[in-house]
């Protein structure tokens, strides 16, 4: 029978004898070869010592299962190397995902620029989906600034009927130029 290497008696003892000694040594034989072999692949030095006592970790977790085609120290590499890619394979991914969101983020929120001009066309459109009484009440108010008293004795009406046109006009414009209402508080209170 051909003499194993030491890693590899070192896994057989490990995978059939459950023994934690042999685990131990693979361990410190290992673990800082294996960090600076990760270190090519990731920068961070956590990340590649986290990588690598992963590893360790499912070595030993799945040791009864492990079944090991190549040499064992191909198998630690091979190890090594394919975690420090899945985690450069999320980092990516979680990068694409985070210029996506931001990107959706700031078009989503990116408000539209009116000048005063096109405020004051976007609120004559909505008063013109009034009743006459209503939006002539509104304009005399806010435009013309007269009194609900001067509109009522114009309008031969009384002040709680301007008041009553004006709480409709308002909730109404509330409603209807909601998208602008920033902008056209200027306007409207």
């Amino acid at each position: 029978m051909p003499r194993l290497d030491r890693t590899d008696e070192l896994f057989r003892r490990i995978s059939l004898q459950d023994d934690e000694k042999a685990f131990r040594c693979l361990f410190y034989d290992y673990f800082a070869p294996l960090c600076v072999f990760a270190h090519r692949y990731i920068e961070e030095e956590e990340s590649c010592e986290d990588i690598v006592q992963e590893t360790f970790y499912r070595i030993w977790k799945n040791r009864k299962s492990l079944c090991i085609e190549t040499s064992a120290r191909n198998f630690l590499l091979a190890s090594v190397r394919n975690s420090c890619l899945d985690l450069l394979r999320r980092q990516a991914a979680e990068m694409r995902w985070a210029e996506q969101a931001q990107a959706e983020a700031s078009d989503a929120y990116m408000p539209e620029l009116y000048t005063t001009a096109e405020l004051e066309q976007l609120l004559d459109s909505a008063l013109d989906k009034l009743p006459e009484p209503i939006a002539s009440t509104f304009r005399s108010n806010r435009f013309e600034g007269k009194t609900y008293a001067e509109i009522a004795a114009e309008k031969t009406l009384s002040i709680k009927t301007i008041e009553a046109y004006m709480s409709k006009a308002l909730r109404f414009l509330r409603q209807e130029l909601r998208d602008y209402l920033p902008f056209l508080m200027l306007f409207l209170d």
